[in-house]
């Protein structure tokens, strides 16, 4: 018979809660019982998220204190307080790594690796995906297995792991087997991928032009926001990042900012620097924007379904250098796909084309900014236009550095 504790899925949560806490709030752990109510029911890094009144946690954690998987002890600081422990990472001799993966198991249910990667940021720096799979099939190795590998189902990308300690809730594990892998399009390597996103834009570079220098004729909303950029740079430095045929650096130029394009595709910009020679296009990687020559930052950097074929683990890291480029004040503008899929594309206007398209949500997004310390964040969603041939949602999202 098992020696592993067998956890119903309120255990799960309140030891999961408990575990993620401890690392992530040293300073307030243990929890008191409102302390750890609330981290059981919060919306964010849970699923799916749950509304357990005061009741329900209190008798959950005396009988995981009467398996030994929890301690309430008392607080003499102030007022005595209970407070609650957990000891399931004492009780099953959990390495660091080991404690940050089963943590989010618990919280969010069957997961790939590339997803854990990311959720466990604040939990446990792993290296890279592999530092993660090395990981689990440790974990899966144990005499008494703490996790297991599932088989793939259609529409995913990667095969997903849950942990052994108990049932996966229904409802976690209809949504796991309908999420997107994020990160899978980085699975042979970010630099592999950077080179198909190149050969690709440079292979299209001329046709794409044709085909889309004329795209915001008929967008009323895509315009609308660009005037807004133009307003709000107010005639100081402007940068688009990823500017493609340069038809939007060319749009914001001719209404008085002082644009520039920037793009990854060398054929790209040349497109861009012969039909619109008066504007300045340069080569460059978005995740190393610098800073403009005449002034100390930009005040407005556009990435105008420039981070589409970022994973989302990149995502980050990608805002990042995009932020801190920026004068105090200044816009960030994202357009994207909206939706929880991988889209893959090998033609693009009759040429061979090897992308995969990674379409976002808003609230991912929205959090990302957030992290990055911006301010004000708007965020709009637009549904395609059929007559235009679109087949995605469109997301604009817009925020600003503190001033």
């Amino acid at each position: 018979m098992s020696d592993l504790p067998v956890l119903e899925v309120e255990d799960q949560r309140v030891l999961g809660s408990l575990m993620e806490k401890q690392t992530t709030v040293p300073a307030s752990y243990p929890l008191t019982a409102n302390a750890l109510r609330t981290a059981c029911n919060q919306t964010s890094n849970r699923d799916p998220v749950v509304d357990y009144d005061q009741g329900t946690v209190e008798r959950v954690a005396r009988s995981l204190r009467d398996r030994e998987l929890l301690r309430i002890v008392w607080v003499d600081t102030g007022r005595r307080t209970l407070k609650y422990h957990q000891t399931l990472d004492e009780r099953l001799g959990l390495e660091a790594d080991e404690r940050a993966l089963l943590t989010v198991l618990l919280l969010r249910g069957a997961q790939a690796p590339g997803e854990l990667r990311t959720r466990t940021e604040r939990l446990h720096p792993f290296e890279d995906r592999a530092d993660v799979e090395a990981c689990l099939r440790r974990m899966a190795a144990r005499p008494e297995p703490l996790v297991r590998e599932l088989e793939r189902q259609a529409g995913q990308h990667d095969r997903r792991w849950i942990h052994l300690l108990g049932p996966i809730p229904e409802q976690a594990e209809q949504v796991a087997a309908a999420a997107v892998d994020r990160d899978a399009v980085i699975a042979d390597g970010a630099e592999a991928r950077d080179d198909r996103v190149r050969s690709s834009y440079d292979a299209v570079a001329e046709t794409y032009a044709d085909n889309l220098v004329d795209e915001l004729d008929g967008l009323p909303f895509e315009t609308w926001l660009l005037d807004r950029v133009v307003a709000q740079a107010n005639g100081s430095p402007v940068v688009e990042v990823g500017s493609g045929p340069g038809h939007i650096t060319n749009y914001l130029a001719d209404r008085g900012a002082d644009a520039t394009g920037v793009d990854f595709s060398p054929a790209m910009v040349e497109e861009a620097r012969r039909r619109f020679p008066d504007r300045s296009f340069e080569v460059g990687d978005l995740r190393r924007l610098g800073r403009p020559p005449t002034s100390s930052g930009w005040a407005a950097v556009l990435a105008w379904y420039s981070l589409i074929h970022l994973a989302a683990a990149e995502l980050p890291d990608a805002i990042g250098a995009l932020v801190r480029p920026l004068d105090p004040g200044g816009w960030l503008v994202l357009a994207l796909h909206a939706g929880a899929e991988i889209r893959h594309v090998d033609a693009f206007f009759g040429q061979e084309v090897d992308l995969d398209y990674v379409l976002y949500d808003a609230t991912s997004v929205v959090s990302v900014l957030e992290a990055a310390g911006l301010v004000d964040i708007e965020w709009y969603l637009r549904g395609p236009i059929t007559t235009r041939q679109e087949t995605t949602q469109r997301l604009y999202v817009i925020g600003r550095t503190a001033p």
